[in-house]
């Protein structure tokens, strides 16, 4: 399975998701019910994924963590916010530089429209 069919089936459950709950609960909620629902399509699931950065050949863990990777493929931050910022956007985009991985979608719960809450982000797609 390649990233953009992945990601057709994140952004399918994150519908789902969104209708049945709605906007306005906490990012973790919508991240456990989202792993779970990958999880039991057999997909492989990584959860509040540990980001180490390497520095001239010294790995330091500094605390990043990415909520979801999928497939060792895309990754998925989860935001329950007013309104994405730019920082959010870079963020993800740092964490595919970290680990390689190509596409990226960072998903605010909290859009009345979740549609408008879905945002693509690539690293070298």
């Amino acid at each position: 399975m390649k990233e953009n069919e992945l990601s057709r089936i994140i952004v399918n459950l994150c519908f789902e998701i969104h209708t049945k709950l709605g906007p306005g609960l906490l990012e973790s909620v919508y991240e456990a019910i989202l792993v779970y629902e990958l999880t039991e399509m057999g997909l492989k699931v990584e959860r509040q994924k540990s980001l180490p950065v390497i520095w001239n050949d010294i790995t330091m863990s500094i605390g990043f963590r990415a909520d979801i990777i999928v497939e060792n493929l895309v990754l998925i931050e989860i935001k329950s916010v007013a309104e994405i910022a730019q920082v959010h956007l870079k963020q993800v985009l740092t964490y595919l530089k970290i680990t390689g991985l190509k596409l990226g979608l960072l998903v605010n719960f909290n859009e009345p429209l979740i549609k408008n809450g879905i945002k693509r982000i690539v690293n070298n797609l």
